[in-house]
């Protein structure tokens, strides 16, 4: 026997909620990690993306939360799940995409990278062989195909970080 709609569906609003409020304390984070762009100490560098950069990179996941509010209508009625967990569902979703066009802070320093208001140590990461046209993509080790770690930022910004990254994560490449 399957258990009642209304609680899957607190539950379900419930995580979702959580995973809104964590990405937002992450969001807030990065304005304590990353006060200040350009050059930093030890050869670092730090750099902000704008909102058409988040949208280039977020392309996926943007029509993921469209199709994740959209599918929830055409189950509530047959399921007799109560329209105001939707309701909330989407308002959460709506929260979240907001958050995921928020212009980002990075850095590069060297021992970490700073994005999405985390610290990734160098030894953590590894550069994507093919690389995107307009971002840095890099891959979190042992992840799989759940690790991409995209970059955003203006052209000029991303073509220093790259240098600064593959001089970290390769140094004998370096000219």
């Amino acid at each position: 026997m399957l258990p009642s709609t209304e609680p899957v569906a607190v539950a379900m609003v419930v995580i979702l909620g959580v995973i809104v409020a964590w990405d937002a304390w992450w969001l807030t984070r990065q304005h304590l990690d990353i006060p200040q762009f350009g050059p930093l100490a030890n050869n670092g560098f730090a750099w902000k993306s704008e909102r058409n950069h988040e949208m280039f990179r977020q392309w996926a996941n943007l029509g993921s939360m469209a199709a994740m509010m959209a599918l929830p209508w055409g189950f509530a009625s047959f399921s007799d799940t109560p329209i105001i967990y939707v309701i909330v569902w989407d308002i959460l979703l709506a929260l979240h995409i907001i958050s995921l066009l928020v212009p980002k802070r990075y850095a590069v320093t060297s021992t970490h990278l700073f994005a999405d208001g985390q610290r990734y140590e160098w030894n953590r990461l590894v550069l994507a062989k093919r690389q995107p046209k307009y971002r840095i993509m890099l891959l979190r080790k042992g992840w799989g195909p759940f690790g991409p770690l995209p970059l955003g930022g203006d052209r000029n910004d991303l073509d220093i970080a790259a240098e600064k990254i593959i001089a970290i994560l390769h140094p004998d490449q370096e000219e």
